[in-house]
Order: C-alpha cells, then structure tokens, then sequence
C-alpha cells in the first residue's frame, strides 16, 4: 500500500484526484499508476483501469488471476467492473467512498449476479494517510 499512497501523492503534486494503485503478482509489482483524467482528457483514465492495462500488457494477458491489486480508494462502478473482468485474485483498498464507491458500497458490483468474479476484499489498509490526502486535495479546491 505504501507505493500506492506514493502515487497518489504524485498524483496530488499532478493536480489529479489523489488516487494510486500498484498490481502485485508474487510479491513482485509489475504495474503501477496514478489517476490521469485530466492530463489524459480521459475520464476512464482511473489509477485501476491504468495499472490493469500495464500490467495486461507486462503478462501479454487479459487474465490477471494471480494479482493482488492495491488502491487508496475504493473502486468505482467503472473499475471494480474491470476488476473482475481481469480476474483479480484480491483487491486491498485504503479509503471507503460512501459516493462513487462499488465495492462494499452502492452499486457493490461484486455482488451483482452480472458479475464474472468475485475477488477477495480487504479493506481499511492505510486509511487515514489516504483521507488525509483526499480532503487535503479538496480543501485546494474549494
């Protein structure tokens, strides 16, 4: 989670919603990204959906089924959706999002009946540093 909460930052010092995201296979990080909406003019351009294309890429796969994916904030509909497209093996996530979130709030993908997998969940890991950084970005912005 700590690369994670480095990309973020990085994301931050960028001007983008504070939010990182690394894919482990092994132990080993194979792929790691930051939120680039605004400098990509992409609104798919989420910290999960950037690190599953590079690491799609790195394992010439679709099939991301012995990752771990960690991110500082919970995933969206858009990416928890890609998630278990990818067959993530675990999802480790910092912050809730109470409003755009879709893992263990709103839409919670995975337990739709439309979903193709299921990924284990662990959240709340480095959630204070992760809010901090949030609030602190938004509090810029208003």
């Amino acid at each position: 989670m700590n690369e994670a909460l480095k990309q973020a930052k990085i994301a931050f010092e960028n001007d983008e919603v504070p939010v990182g995201a690394v894919l482990v296979e092994h132990g080993k990080i194979i792929a790691k990204a930051f939120n680039k909406n605004l400098t990509l003019h992409d609104p798919t351009a989420h910290a999960e959906i950037l690190v599953l294309r590079q690491a799609a890429e790195v394992k010439n796969s679709s099939r991301l089924d012995d990752c771990d994916l960690y991110v500082t904030l919970e995933p969206c509909a858009m990416c928890a959706a890609a998630i278990s497209l990818a067959r993530i093996k675990r999802i480790y996530y910092a912050a809730s999002d109470k409003k755009f979130g879709a893992v263990e709030n709103g839409a919670r993908i995975f337990h739709s009946s439309s979903c193709h997998h299921q990924p284990e969940i662990y959240s709340g890991i480095s959630e204070k540093e992760s809010q901090k950084l949030l609030q602190d970005f938004f509090r810029l912005k208003r």
